[in-house]
């Protein structure tokens, strides 16, 4: 037995690297080395934060005699599905094709050739015995069968991989059909989309927010204030140290699966802050606040870069760092204190979570409360939090995703813009810094990275699109031609290498290691698809740069995404969010001063409207197209307000700027 996996960068893989399994990491010499031996793969997928990933690796992966009909009847893979979304994609479509349903962990049966013929996800341990037996039987005995069969998946899921198919221009009509749709799934009751589990609509968030700003809509604002408001109140939000946990069991935001994902508090500060721009709500801009400090405190790592997520368990128990007793509370704040807080968290002896415990939330409007009661607050949670940090504390993925801490440095890009919080401003540009000189090379994205180190796999669609995003974001906090430059090598590589040639976009570049199908999801889930994140890069590109080809690109992309966004909205909220920019414009608004900060840059920032970029610096800054030619009026900090390159006239009154903003505050 030769377990390979002690030298991987993956931490999920490196949780196995002692299993009696002999492991082998996703590569060409695994699948040749199962037809040296002509014995079936079992690919198992998973990853570092994954719960029913941790009890099947307990179960089963632990077990030595599960382990010798692994050994003997296979050759078995591990794939972190965080670091190979491409092949996860692959293979969650077999298993969604096959069993109707998917999830981590997921396990799949495959010919040497890779073509699936059995998948499934979690399998407790008797029932994973059995079909351990049943497959080598198969393999044996009804081989022939076996070959039709994975062939058969293959041609399956190869043809639902959408490329080509029907197209709809994006229109105002079209917007506010999907927006509709999305307004009646909402829960009245307790805020959201749907029912338990409940996620949170982070990308909807962005998009019904765009959609307010362009047209008024107040229904769309108000959808959106609900469950900002829930969500920032329940215990899917960590009420000591900030940030949001995976999603909630219940439908009424209560109980989390508390892992942490960077991409979702990503997302979610976004959402916060643009809600906090349009209302000056200060308990939306204490969420947003307090789930930037989270990312940086929580999530950063030594060598630079976000962590990708924090594990659901400590100590083999889900939510042991999390929940509390009434007893727990008097036992660290005293008798008086410990009465308070668990009226203030709703902590009971019923208990809302396991064994009489509760998740905490936030039962009482404490933010607008008298001073003294303020006070208090704060320091029953400092106590708190020096309490919990004795407890047993999740593990931590510190592997370094290039798209989501692309999603991290737009949002605290925009958190430190909006907010003037300069811990965000200067955290957005070292993030730029460690993914511009770490995880691009030789002009081309890698995905991750730990400890400082670059992984082997290449970067997908989202890669591109997301980070391309951070940097445009960047070049806008700094006015510095070099982000600029640095977004259209990577948006010039997607069109190059993942187009499909008729305007859409694959996940996996052309060059890309080629597995069973090429994978193509349009869909936004948990993250933003590659295809829309790409297509918010183009159009933001287009405006920053004025180069008219990119946003022929993304309008021609978009229109392959028009259906999806009105037929599907709830898993098209980033599209709906690009479409809205773009209908708006998107605006580019220019600030030239010979000041670092301008009244009129603040202002330009709180009215902009859906989507515009805005950029501010001295006249003719090198490298930066939009102070280009662009005068100071009178020897006075100007702003030129421009859309779809036709600009208004340059003004230097705050009035004369909001007006042509024609900013939609509520």
């Amino acid at each position: 037995m030769a377990n390979r996996l002690a030298d991987a960068t993956s931490p999920y893989l490196l949780q196995h690297k002692d299993n009696p399994v002999d492991w082998w990491e996703w590569s060409a010499e695994a699948f040749a080395e199962a037809r040296r031996r002509d014995v079936p793969v079992l690919i198992s997928v998973g990853y570092a934060a994954c719960h029913w990933c941790h009890v099947m690796a307990h179960e089963s992966f632990e077990d030595e005699g599960i382990a010798e009909a692994m050994n003997d009847g296979f050759v078995a893979i591990k794939v972190d599905r965080e670091e190979r979304p491409d092949v996860d994609a692959v293979y969650m479509t077999a298993t969604q094709a096959m069993t109707g349903q998917g999830g981590w962990p997921m396990t799949v049966f495959a010919t040497p050739e890779g073509d699936p013929f059995f998948c499934g996800t979690y399998f407790p341990k008797m029932h994973f015995a059995r079909l351990l037996d049943s497959v080598s039987e198969a393999w044996r005995d009804k081989r022939d069968d076996v070959v039709k069969q994975g062939a058969a998946v293959v041609q399956a899921i190869g043809g639902a991989q959408l490329v080509g198919g029907p197209t709809a221009p994006i229109s105002a009509e079209l917007l506010a059909a999907a927006v509709g749709s999305l307004l009646k799934d909402h829960d009245e009751t307790y805020g959201g989309f749907g029912g338990a589990p409940k996620f949170p609509p982070h990308m909807g968030m962005l998009f019904l927010l765009r959609h307010y700003q362009r047209t008024g809509n107040a229904e769309a604002l108000d959808v959106v204030r609900e469950a900002a408001e829930r969500m920032g109140r329940g215990g899917i939000y960590d009420q000591l140290a900030g940030g949001f946990a995976r999603y909630s069991v219940d439908a009424h935001w209560t109980v989390p699966h508390f892992e942490k994902m960077l991409y979702d508090n990503a997302l979610l500060l976004r959402a916060y802050t643009q809600l906090w721009r349009l209302t000056d709500d200060p308990f939306v801009k204490r969420i947003a606040d307090e789930t930037a400090v989270f990312m940086l405190r929580d999530l950063g790592t030594p060598a630079g870069g976000l962590a990708s997520a924090l594990d659901a368990d400590a100590a083999g128990v889900e939510g042991l760092t999390y929940a509390w007793t009434p007893a727990q509370l008097v036992e660290v704040l005293g008798a008086d204190d410990g009465a308070w807080a668990a009226d203030l968290f709703r902590v009971t002896e019923q208990g809302t979570f396991e064994h009489g415990s509760s998740v905490l939330v936030l039962a009482r409007d404490i933010d607008a409360a008298e001073p003294s009661l303020v006070s208090r607050w704060h320091r029953v949670r400092e106590k708190l939090l020096d309490a919990r940090a004795g407890r047993p504390q999740p593990a931590r993925d510190d592997k370094v995703v290039a798209s989501w801490n692309g999603l991290a440095v737009t949002a605290l890009a925009e958190h430190g813009v909006l907010t003037g919080n300069a811990a965000s401003r200067e955290a957005a540009i070292g993030l730029a810094e460690v993914l511009a000189t770490r995880h691009l090379v030789d002009g081309r994205l890698r995905r991750v990275s730990r400890d400082g180190v670059i992984g082997a796999p290449v970067g997908v669609l989202d890669d591109y699109g997301c980070v391309a995003e951070g940097f445009l974001a960047v070049h806008q906090l700094t006015a510095d031609g070099r982000w600029l430059e640095l977004a259209k090598t990577l948006l010039d590589v997607a069109l190059a290498h993942f187009g499909t040639g008729e305007g859409g976009f694959y996940d996996t570049a052309d060059d890309a290691e080629r597995l069973v199908t090429r994978p193509a999801d349009p869909t936004d889930n948990a993250t933003p698809s590659g295809f829309s994140s790409i297509c918010a890069a183009l159009v933001a590109y287009t405006a920053l740069s004025g180069d008219p080809g990119y946003r022929e690109a993304a309008d021609v992309a978009l229109e392959k995404l028009g259906p999806l966004i009105g037929g599907h909205p709830r898993f098209a909220g980033y599209s709906g969010a690009v479409a809205e920019a773009a209908l708006s414009g998107p605006y580019e608004i220019a600030v030239v001063s010979l000041e670092a900060q301008d009244d009129l840059v603040a202002l330009a920032q709180r009215h902009a409207p859906p989507g515009a970029v805005i950029v501010a610096g001295e006249p003719d800054r090198p490298g930066v197209p939009l102070l280009a030619d662009r005068p100071l009026l009178g020897g006075l900090p100007t702003a030129y307000v421009c859309r779809g390159f036709v600009c208004e006239r340059p003004v230097n009154d705050a009035g004369a700027l909001v007006a042509q903003l024609g900013s939609q505050q509520g």
